[in-house]
């Protein structure tokens, strides 16, 4: 099964690093979700939460953030987090 490589940091630190199953984001235009072989992705974020799932049926991670950027290529995918 394909995944997502995930990467969200902050100015001070990587807040986590791993393969997850999908990934949904606070977009300034409204929540968007990803999922393996999404297509190259460069957006804003505003506040909310980033969720994932690292596997399927197991609880899905909410990590606060107050806005940033993605970057979406080849599934890795890049938070930065303010």
């Amino acid at each position: 099964m394909k995944e997502l490589h995930l990467k969200i940091v902050s100015p001070e630190k990587i807040l986590f690093e791993g393969s997850v199953q999908f990934v949904k984001l606070p977009g300034t235009e409204g929540e968007f979700s990803l999922l393996p072989d999404h297509a190259p992705l460069v957006s804003s974020l505003s506040k909310g939460e980033v969720v994932y799932e690292v596997q399927r049926g197991i609880d899905a991670v909410k990590v606060p953030i107050g806005g940033g950027f993605i970057e979406v290529n080849k599934n890795n995918v890049t938070v930065c987090a303010e």
